[in-house]
């Protein structure tokens, strides 16, 4: 059979630069994808030779959207070193931080970033809103109604997004394949996923502004120290627990009665579609403790992983076992390395000639990875040389094969609710699901932490451990942990009072690394693996995929050439979004 490519560069709607490939047959199935980053940056490089208790603020600037992730992992890794145990007052303080976070990422992803691999705004237009207000109690968990569903605001969206259109730039709209074959949504569920769309705009706001009241600003919140944190003020004030009592409770309720409704719909709609409902080709899941909510309480308490989908079996973690590999990266290939003993010295070759399928469906010459060489910027992750997948579905599956009774009671509930297998968790559908599935797990009982730190306020005000720095000690410590995409850790080493080496593996890295040097795939490239395109030209399908689990490059890129050696020359054309190298 003839082999035919598809390069779609950039990604967009994602945070980084992603450029993925695809090879298809003459049926238009994918036979093989590669996934390939396209720019670095330096944060690793940056904070050796550093004070340790600088680390956090600079790790913080990896992402411009988890950027509270990264700057507590910076913190906790080298509390971690030093032995610190910061007071409980401010690791539950960390907790709500990192809930409304959450909370953030997730809608922001679903509705923003992923909505229109899902939702035709033409389709919404022609929708009968009476119709769909009715339809939309069909979705909610029971003892919840619909949210900004009113037959009035469904009208309002509709002569909204119209007069919209009418002004001749779609703005956050445009781009999108509308119309494509594999979107099943009826117009009234496009309309009702299309007012909560709008809806998020308003959320996501005030899932910001509950970050911001302990942490001092958001996005880069400021109020972590090693040992603790520094809002002492905002804790001791009965009103501004009241603020973030108050905002946590309107951004559950949007989970509630928006978010998790519209995921029911779309498990109902894209049921009987292929490139959705696929079973996933990387059938191992790794997931990381996190959410601590008490004294010795988590909300989510597995640290382990499954292997090949089996949800009755549940494996702890040996972080010994975790391991970066940069056979096809661009990187001088050091073999297999412990983070601890990571290594990251870049080695740039570049594409190279081929042709591939444009945007009209004509084969055209560009520049394409190469199989046998290095193809990313980013590194491949691995757990005892296998891979793995993680992200919000491993921690939900992850935590059910440990018997979490919380997390089983909402995928036993939500698997009754659309009528789904099990097996269905396996799917870009289920990943997509997963993440809503951490997110209502912290609607519903996220507030225990909050709950906890008020009382513990009660006999205890300490918020900081006091600790020395010894400059005559070697330390080593890290981070491990969840971030809205999925397990991250730092890795630091402490010699003479400062920062020796520090490597960051992140949820990208694990699910968007390229093959190893056991030809062993990753996440994004494994998953695309048999997926059938309906229009080479219009790729939806790979899109929806990759979108299924967030990417972040940014995070998942964080080196540069310090000795200003020229390793690329990237030319975006910001009409069209395409990319050269």
């Amino acid at each position: 059979m003839a082999k035919k490519r598809v390069v779609i560069d950039p990604i967009t709607r994602i945070e980084g630069h992603l450029r993925v490939e695809v090879v298809v047959d003459d049926d238009n199935v994918v036979t093989d994808a590669y996934s390939s980053a396209t720019l670095w940056r330096g944060i690793e490089v940056i904070v050796k030779g550093r004070d340790p208790r600088d680390a956090g603020f600079m790790t913080g600037r990896i992402c411009g959207v988890c950027t509270y992730s990264h700057y507590r992992a910076g913190i906790i890794a080298v509390e971690d070193a030093l032995g610190i145990k910061p007071p409980l007052n401010a690791e539950l303080t960390r907790t709500l931080m990192n809930e409304v976070l959450f909370f953030h990422d997730h809608v922001v992803h679903f509705y923003q970033l992923h909505g229109l691999d899902w939702v035709d705004i033409f389709s919404a237009l022609k929708a009968d809103p009476m119709k769909a207000s009715k339809l939309a109690f069909k979705y909610v968990p029971d003892g919840y109604e619909p949210l900004a569903t009113g037959a009035d605001e469904l009208s309002e969206v509709q002569k909204k997004i119209t007069e919209f259109a009418k002004r001749g730039d779609l703005g956050p709209f445009k781009n999108a394949y509308f119309g494509h074959k594999t979107m099943r949504f009826s117009p009234e569920q496009n309309l009702i996923a299309l007012s909560h769309y709008l809806k998020t705009l308003e959320i996501q706001r005030i899932a910001a502004q509950a970050m911001a009241i302990f942490g001092g600003k958001n996005p880069h919140p400021q109020s972590l120290t090693v040992g603790g944190v520094t809002c002492i003020m905002d804790l001791q004030d009965p009103s501004r627990l009241g603020e973030y009592l108050t905002r946590f409770q309107q951004v559950a309720d949007f989970v509630n009665r928006a978010y998790y409704a519209d995921i029911v719909m779309a498990a109902e709609a894209y049921r009987n579609e292929p490139s959705v409902t696929q079973k996933t080709n990387l059938g191992n899941f790794i997931a990381h403790q996190e959410f601590q909510i008490g004294k010795k309480e988590w909300l989510l308490n597995a640290s382990g992983y499954i292997k090949d989908y089996d949800l009755t079996k549940f494996y702890p973690i040996d972080e010994s076992k975790i391991e970066e590999d940069v056979t096809h990266s661009w990187y001088q290939d050091t073999g297999y390395r412990h983070p601890y003993n990571g290594e990251t010295i870049p080695e740039y070759t570049g594409y190279v000639d081929g042709k591939s399928i444009d945007g009209k469906g004509n084969l055209v010459n560009t520049k394409v990875a190469d199989p046998k060489g290095k193809y990313s910027w980013i590194k491949s992750p691995r757990y005892d040389k296998e891979p793995m997948e993680t992200g919000p579905l491993a921690t939900i599956v992850v935590n059910y094969a440990k018997g979490d009774k919380k997390v089983q009671k909402i995928v036993n509930d939500f698997l009754a609710k659309t009528g789904l297998p099990a097996e269905a968790l396996f799917t870009v559908l289920g990943r997509t699901a997963g993440r809503m599935l951490q997110a209502k797990l912290i609607a519903d009982d996220g507030l225990t932490a909050f709950n906890s730190l008020v009382e513990n306020l009660k006999s205890d005000q300490s918020t900081v451990t006091p600790y020395k720095i010894d400059a005559d000690k070697e330390y080593k410590g890290r981070f491990i942990g969840e971030a809205p995409r999925g397990t991250l850790s730092h890795w630091c080493r402490i010699k003479d009072g400062k920062i020796e080496n520090w490597q960051a593996v992140v949820p990208s890295t694990w699910n968007a690394g390229p093959v190893d040097a056991e030809g062993k795939k990753g996440a994004y490239e494994v998953n695309l693996i048999g997926m059938k395109l309906a229009d080479t030209a219009k790729p939806l399908e790979v899109i929806r995929s990759i979108h299924s689990y967030d990417p972040c490059i940014a995070c998942a890129v964080h080196v540069m050439d310090v000795k200003g050696k020229k390793l690329g020359e990237f030319k975006v054309d910001p009409l069209y979004g395409a990319c050269s190298v």
